[in-house]
């Protein structure tokens, strides 16, 4: 052969046979792009034009509202609670209804990490629907 590095009759080839590495190497590719849209994981929301939020009235007294505050801090329907008793206080309000509707509003600094974390306790506390209120004309996110 061309080259000069086979081995003559009899002699043993140390060369090492790359063609069934690459055969696996393509298979794994071709598993691994198939697999990897089956991995991503969303979260589907639903948020209202702002001309329909801006048209409605305010909120009924009904509804609870879990405000992510500008300062850091955590309140629901305008009574500030830390977050470590955010768990209890979703919980006790509600464990006795029976529409679990959560309405979030995040002040527009907040990182979405803790957003995040607010819908797991919120979902923990057996919320099931979890709505997001449009950003108020006139604030820094939405002039």
């Amino acid at each position: 052969m061309a080259g000069g590095g086979s081995a003559g009759p009899g002699e043993v080839n140390s060369e090492p046979n790359v063609i069934p590495m690459i055969d696996i190497m393509l298979v794994m590719l071709i598993i691994f792009m198939v697999s990897q849209p089956l991995a991503r994981m969303a979260l589907d929301i639903q948020v209202p034009p702002q001309e329909t939020a801006a048209a409605k009235p305010a909120a009924a007294s009904n509804q609870i509202v879990l405000e992510l505050t500008a300062d850091g801090g955590y309140a629901i329907n305008t009574q500030p609670v830390p977050f470590d008793q955010l768990d209890t206080q979703v919980h006790a309000i509600f464990d006795t209804r029976p529409a679990k509707l959560l309405f979030i509003k995040s002040a527009p600094m907040r990182k979405y990490q803790e957003v995040i974390d607010a819908m797991d306790v919120a979902r923990g506390a057996g919320v099931q629907v979890i709505g997001f209120t449009p950003a108020e004309k006139g604030s820094p996110a939405n002039p």
